[in-house]
């Protein structure tokens, strides 16, 4: 027995990670013998159990069709950003911390085969939306360069000044040989 429920563009985003994310959704809500019996195989939510299982297949189709009605809402987490917005993990964290990326909380989740839970940021999908709609993360893209360039400027800058100073400091100090009592002191040995 088969059952399909497409998946709109809004709850996925054009994501393939977002669909597997909302195929985990979905099966974390279902029975544990029907959760290996749900995938997401283009832009379709798919069941697909054996004729012998009815009673199964109709709780697990009922269970699914309940769960997609706020699918749209469900939040974006981490991994699902970057692939929606084509970014980097090392972006997401910068643009996190600048304020450009609004975070709507935190998730903790205790994975199998890890001692300590992760905790990550979760995005609104709406917010999400406006980005990519807006082509935000190529503007951003371009005024972290400029910046990036002003930096290392500025860097350079003061590199120069610094050794600059540095030269001008060591023309300012006599050399050992000018020094009075140089000789006396090298005589008694504590310089060796």
């Amino acid at each position: 027995m088969t059952a399909t429920w497409p998946l709109s563009p809004s709850a996925t985003l054009g994501s393939s990670v977002r669909g597997k994310g909302i195929e985990r959704e979905i099966r974390a809500k279902l029975p544990l013998a029907a959760r290996k019996c749900v995938t997401v195989e283009a832009g379709n939510l798919v069941l697909l159990m054996p004729e012998t299982e009815s009673d199964a297949f109709e709780t697990a189709s009922l269970t699914i069709f309940k769960s997609l009605e706020g699918i749209d809402e469900l939040p974006v987490i981490p991994r699902e950003v970057e692939d929606i917005l084509t970014i980097s993990s090392r972006e997401r964290h910068k643009w996190i911390k600048d304020g450009r990326l609004r975070s709507i909380g935190t998730r903790t989740v205790k994975l199998r085969g890890r001692s300590k839970a992760v905790t990550f940021h979760v995005f609104d999908p709406r917010h999400i939306e406006d980005i990519l709609d807006s082509d935000f993360p190529s503007v951003w893209r371009e005024q972290d360069a400029l910046d990036a360039a002003e930096n290392r400027r500025r860097a350079a800058g003061k590199a120069a000044r610094t050794r600059a100073s540095k030269a001008q400091s060591k023309e300012k100090l006599p050399r050992q040989q000018d020094l009075d009592g140089w000789d006396a002191f090298d005589d008694e040995g504590l310089l060796r």
